[in-house]
């Protein structure tokens, strides 16, 4: 399966990325148990698919160890060569409190080491409390650390705006901010997407297909009562949707999204996903992937095979503009995580 040139995108001069990120949060234990021997074997099918960029994390279970591991095998039966065309992005997560150069230094030769390279193609940095304004010294010494050539792009995830701001009129480098963006959040559209676009700014988004809600498997069913769900990420997405509308207005939604479906022939996630990769400032959107245990590699790439037309995208904001005001009632991108 080759997908066509459209999946691609040259994000930054040095890194030309798939637009459907495989994401890792999936593998950190809260989604079923991970057999790494397949895990790594599923990876192998991914990147030859064309789905070559991950999203992954400090705190995702073995997810940096996985990377390390098939970097080794993919040197080992392709050689040297190979690795350029994997892409991955990784995070990292301290607790709030004083940043010396010597804490972000540590913190970032363990996931090279874990990953097995000299740089970090794109450090996502996340800090869970604005008052404490020590985020700025850690990314002023990752700043340093990426000069030095052991990061080579600086990024942010769950930062809002405004923060965003302040981080950019302290003269750091930032090429992208990852945040929650799908068709029940469309809380990047109030704010955030006019501050990226000004500064050149890149979102890659999360929970856009809401954790597997936004599919055919939830058209027509009764209301999921929250302790039979079972991942995580389920939970998750069906507190977002409570807040957002509840199931009457979300089995609206699918019965608008399965209509467009039908009519391209593709899947509901593909038209939610191919939604937000349409709107300005996005980069690509992160799927999850369950590695070993489930796999969406064919429908994924049915998203780069079809666009939305304007009755498409009439019908889909018909449904989402009764919905509640997620900005108002949660506040900015990642607000939901600083409460």
């Amino acid at each position: 399966m080759n997908l066509p040139a459209s999946s691609r995108l040259q994000f930054t001069p040095d890194l030309n990325i798939c637009r459907i990120l495989n994401g890792m949060w999936q593998v950190s234990g809260a989604h079923g148990r991970i057999n790494p021997k397949a895990a790594i074997d599923t990876m192998f099918k991914y990147v030859d698919a064309g789905f070559t960029t991950w999203d992954l994390a400090d705190h995702y279970g073995p997810a940096e160890d996985f990377i390390g591991e098939f970097r080794r095998q993919l040197v080992a039966s392709r050689g040297e060569a190979a690795l350029s065309n994997i892409q991955a992005f990784t995070k990292w997560v301290p607790r709030p409190g004083k940043m010396t150069r010597k804490i972000v230094e540590d913190n970032i030769n363990i996931s090279r080491r874990r990953m097995g390279v000299e740089s970090l193609d794109l450090m996502q940095f996340h800090w869970w409390e604005y008052r404490d304004s020590n985020y700025l010294d850690a990314l002023k010494y990752m700043a340093q650390l990426q000069e030095e050539g052991k990061i080579k792009h600086l990024a942010l995830t769950n930062f809002d705006t405004e923060h965003l701001q302040i981080i950019l009129d302290n003269d750091i480098k930032i090429v992208s901010n990852q945040v929650q963006f799908s068709l029940v959040d469309r809380r990047p559209e109030v704010k955030m997407i006019q501050l990226c676009e000004q500064h050149n700014v890149k979102l890659f988004t999360y929970g856009t297909v809401c954790g597997g809600f936004l599919s055919e498997k939830y058209l027509d069913q009764s209301e999921p009562n929250p302790a039979t769900l079972e991942t995580v990420s389920l939970r998750k997405y069906k507190n977002m949707i409570d807040a957002w509308g509840g199931w009457s207005l979300f089995q609206e939604l699918l019965k608008v999204l399965q209509r467009i479906a039908s009519k391209h022939q593709v899947s509901i996630p593909n038209v939610a996903v191919r939604y937000i990769l349409d709107k300005p400032a996005v980069a690509g959107v992160i799927v999850g992937a369950r590695l070993g245990i489930a796999e969406h590699i064919a429908d994924n790439a049915k998203v780069f095979n079809f666009n939305l037309d304007r009755d498409d995208i009439e019908q889909i904001n018909t449904v989402t503009q009764k919905a509640q005001d997620l900005f108002q009632y949660i506040g900015d991108c990642g607000d939901e995580y600083r409460r």
